[in-house]
C-alpha cells in the first residue's frame, strides 16, 4: 500500500501552496461551519484558557485555529517533495547556544508543546543541531501512512523513536551524545502517575517522565516555542533553561514549562491544537500527593475540581 500512496502523495506536494492553501480554506470552513469537527471541544477548551474573552471572540479565535489546523497538514504534505533550502527559507532558527552546549559534551532534551507547525520544528532542529536527534511520537495504526510519515519525519537526519519502543530503543541510543525531542504537554494516560498542576487556571496533568528523565540524566534543557510569523512561515524560540537538570527540584522544570506554554499560547492563541483534550482528565483527591503547583493544595480551584 506503501507503494500507491506514497507516489500519490509526492505528486500532491508538487503543487504550489498558492493552490493547496485555497484548498486548505475550504477544508477549515467544512470542519468547522458544516460538520463541526471536534468543534465543542475546542470551544469548550477556549471557554477554560480564556474566561475573559467574549463567545464572540472565542469563535474568532476558533476559526482562526481550524484554519491553521488544516494549514499544519498541507504544509506537512509540502514536506515529501520540500528540498532543503526551500525548507530553510520557511522555519527561522538559530542553533547556535544549542550546538555551544553540544561541543561541550552535553545531552540536550527539547521540550516543546503542540503549537504548529510543530513537524517543521523537529525538522529544523534536526537539520541544524550537531547533535543525533531523537524524536519521541507516537505510532500511526495504518502501517503504510506510518512509513510515509516516519520518512517525511527522519529526511534530515532525526532518528525516530515510537513511544511504543521507547523503553526498549532508549538506552542503547542514550550512550552516546544525544538531544531528545519531546511534545511535552501530551496528555497522559495514566493521570494518578502524573505530576498535577494548574494549566489556564484549571488542574491537568502532566507526564513526569519528562522531568524525571531530564534530572536522572543531567542534561541540558531547552525550552522551544514555534512562533508564526505568517503562513507557511516560522520562527523558532530558543529557551536554554538549565545546562545541568539535576540541579533542578522535583516538579520545578515541569512548572517552568507550564507557565512558558501558556505564555506562548496567550501570545498566539490559534497556533495551538484545542482539539487535543487537554483537560480530559478530572483532578481527584487521591491526585493530591501528585500536585507540584506553587498554589496551595488547598486552592479553592482545587476544590471545585475534587467536588
Amino acid at each position: 500500500m506503501y507503494y500507491v500512496i506514497y507516489p500519490i502523495l509526492y505528486v500532491l506536494s508538487l503543487l504550489p501552496f498558492t493552490i493547496l492553501y485555497p484548498v486548505s480554506n475550504l477544508v477549515a470552513f467544512v470542519l468547522y461551519r458544516v460538520t463541526g469537527y471536534r468543534r465543542d471541544i475546542v470551544l469548550q477548551n477556549l471557554a477554560i484558557a480564556f474566561p475573559e474573552k467574549s463567545a464572540e471572540e472565542l469563535n474568532k479565535i476558533a476559526r482562526e485555529f481550524y484554519r491553521t489546523f488544516t494549514d499544519n497538514f498541507i504544509e506537512t504534505l509540502k514536506l515529501v517533495s520540500m528540498s532543503g533550502k526551500n525548507f530553510d527559507t520557511r522555519v527561522v532558527v538559530d542553533m547556535s547556544a544549542c550546538n555551544e552546549l553540544a561541543a561541550e559534551g552535553r545531552n540536550i532534551q527539547f521540550n516543546s508543546g503542540h503549537q504548529m507547525n510543530w513537524e517543521y520544528a523537529s525538522l529544523a532542529i534536526s537539520k541544524h543541531l550537531k547533535l543525533p536527534w531523537l524524536a519521541v511520537y507516537k505510532k500511526i495504526g495504518n502501517p503504510a501512512i506510518e512509513q510515509i510519515v516516519t520518512k517525511v519525519r527522519s529526511k534530515f537526519g532525526a532518528n525516530m523513536v515510537a513511544i511504543e519502543d521507547y523503553a526498549f530503543r532508549m538506552p542503547s541510543l542514550m550512550k552516546q551524545q544525544y538531544a531528545l525531542g519531546l511534545i511535552a504537554d501530551q496528555n497522559p494516560a495514566m493521570p494518578h502517575q502524573s505530576y498535577w498542576l494548574n494549566f489556564f487556571s484549571r488542574p491537568a496533568p502532566f507526564l513526569a517522565g519528562t522531568d524525571k528523565g531530564a534530572r536522572r540524566n543531567k542534561t541540558a534543557v531547552v525550552f522551544v516555542n514555534i512562533v508564526k510569523l505568517r503562513r507557511g512561515y516560522y520562527q523558532l524560540e530558543l529557551d536554554i533553561v538549565t545546562k545541568d537538570a539535576s540541579d533542578s527540584k522535583e516538579g520545578e522544570l515541569t512548572r517552568l514549562y507550564r507557565t512558558y506554554l501558556e505564555n506562548n499560547i496567550r501570545h498566539q492563541p490559534s497556533n495551538y491544537l484545542w482539539s487535543h483534550r487537554r483537560w480530559k482528565h478530572a483532578f481527584k483527591e487521591e491526585f493530591m500527593r501528585k500536585w507540584i503547583d506553587n498554589v496551595d493544595a488547598a486552592d479553592q480551584n482545587i476544590e471545585r475540581a475534587v467536588k
